[in-house]
């Protein structure tokens, strides 16, 4: 039971993306999450309003098993993978979340001072979801996709855009925690 409340290497995980993305590419498909929130969208009629919804959604149907993935896979995970064990970080990181006002760094995988539902009832906590949520979705529409889309699938059929996206992600990421993350918290 110890390999499964772990994670997956990663000549066992990458292997299996790799296959994943084989057959969708075989099959013509591409992978992404915000391809599905757009569906969503869709089936429920935002097209009669705005023209980028506006698609015939029961052609990307299939790619709504991937919503239903992830979330039965993170229930399965969450209820009967879960490992009780403490997640192995440095001690450096450990001192760098202590100082970000982190208690118990290395704890869970979601830090309650993050995702706490007290946390999220605050002016703070619902200005931060709402404003992180706006900016998630003008960059997944201004990049033309999300990061597991631009990163797994994009850069897996080598576009050159996916690639330009991923180094922005990243950037963007760096800039967050390095720069901007310290003065919200």
């Amino acid at each position: 039971m110890s390999f499964l409340s772990q994670p997956w290497p990663w000549y066992i995980a990458g292997p299996s993306i790799a296959v994943v993305m084989f057959l969708l590419l075989y099959f013509g498909k591409t992978f992404g999450m915000s391809s599905n929130l757009r569906t969503l969208c869709a089936i429920g009629g935002a097209g009669k309003r705005v023209k980028f919804f506006k698609m015939d959604w029961r052609d990307y149907q299939w790619n709504l098993i991937v919503v239903l993935g992830a979330i039965l896979g993170g229930f399965i995970a969450h209820t009967f993978l879960k490992s009780p064990e403490a997640i192995a970080l440095s001690e450096q990181t450990m001192k760098d979340l202590s100082s970000l006002g982190f208690t118990n760094a290395g704890d869970t995988l979601l830090p309650k001072e993050l995702f706490d539902w007290e946390n999220v009832f605050t002016i703070k906590g619902f200005s931060i979801l709402i404003i992180g949520g706006f900016l998630v979705g003008f960059g997944t529409r201004y990049a033309g996709g999300c990061t597991s889309g631009h990163a797994i699938t994009g850069l897996s059929s080598l576009q050159l855009p996916s690639l330009v996206a991923v180094v922005g992600f990243f950037l963007g990421g760096l800039i967050m925690i390095h720069f901007i993350y310290p003065i919200l918290f």
